[in-house]
């Protein structure tokens, strides 16, 4: 065997891959990781993509193998070409994931193997015969996805191999449920809490109208998976209407959620917003969030 060698993942390279995964994901979350089982359960199906997984009709793991060390990870989607599908999905190739050490002093190869194996994807595309090729970085890992501004060696290589970001930045945001602003409910103001579509909902009710509502998911952590990080949750939905605009019930529905979330143990609350929404960005800053990092959504293969 050479020093270097791109192969097809096998079951025994589970651990170390999983160690390059949450490498990766300690760098977008803190306090964040994923189980070895979590690893090979998204290399088979994303429970979570319930609309988009069942599109697939291929899937490829690969890795670079260093003196015996896994040191590059990858694994691409082929999506079938029916009517079922999307149109942006129909028949399209997609590196779901790659991930690998930047290069170190004691390891300067690191890059020459990411660089080989990316090749390797773009061969498997290339037999593929996609009709578009498109690459993110959905790790299975709570506010893992597009390519986060902390792994810029990931972008580099990227950026390398033809890939450019053509879609929306999204801001990731953390905050302290017990440090998130308490306002009162204005006068006559009652909250409902009920099933929601991205989790608990709390809908602010006034003369039998509904004013707004959020919704928090608190199941971020798939009871199988044995993600550490079970004190996290993320807002699904925030939605006021036009004319309870200006009256900061944003925030009072922020905290009135935050009191369930201390509840049920939640020590960190996620948000996403896009970079474009200043007004919605304000709001959670004046909450009590903090930008953990942006990450751009939307990579195409454009080379030339």
């Amino acid at each position: 065997m050479s020093a270097l060698e791109v192969r097809s993942f096998r079951r025994a390279d589970r651990d170390q891959l999983t160690d390059l995964v949450n490498a990766h994901v300690a760098a977008v979350v803190p306090g964040v990781s994923v189980s070895v089982n979590t690893v090979l359960s998204d290399l088979e199906r994303r429970p979570g993509e319930f609309v988009v997984d069942p599109w697939v009709a291929e899937r490829a793991t690969l890795v670079a193998e260093l003196r015996g060390h896994v040191v590059a990870g990858a694994h691409l989607l082929r999506y079938r070409s029916g009517d079922e599908v999307g149109a942006s999905y129909r028949n399209a190739g997609e590196i779901s994931w790659f991930v690998f050490r930047p290069p170190a002093s004691f390891r300067p190869d690191a890059r020459e193997a990411a660089d080989l194996l990316m090749r390797a994807c773009l061969t498997v595309l290339t037999r593929w015969d996609v009709r578009v090729r498109y690459a993110d970085g959905a790790l299975p890992a709570p506010a893992v996805h597009g390519l986060p501004r902390t792994w810029p060696h990931v972008r580099a290589l990227y950026e390398g191999a033809g890939f450019r970001h053509v879609g929306d930045t999204e801001v990731v945001l953390l905050a302290r449920p017990a440090d998130l602003a308490r306002h009162a409910l204005p006068e006559g103001v009652t909250v409902e809490r009920t099933v929601g579509e991205c989790g608990t909902r709390f809908t602010a009710h006034t003369a039998g109208r509904a004013l707004g509502f959020i919704e928090v998911d608190t199941t971020l952590a798939r009871p199988e998976r044995h993600t550490r990080g079970a004190g996290l949750a993320d807002i699904g939905n925030l939605h006021v209407e036009t004319a309870a605009h200006g009256t900061g019930l944003e925030l009072r529905l922020l905290a009135h959620a935050a009191d369930w979330l201390l509840l049920c143990g939640v020590d960190r609350l996620l948000a996403y917003e896009s970079d474009t929404d200043r007004t919605r960005l304000d709001q959670l800053a004046a909450a009590g969030f903090h930008e953990l990092t942006r990450t751009d959504r939307g990579w195409q293969h454009l080379p030339g």
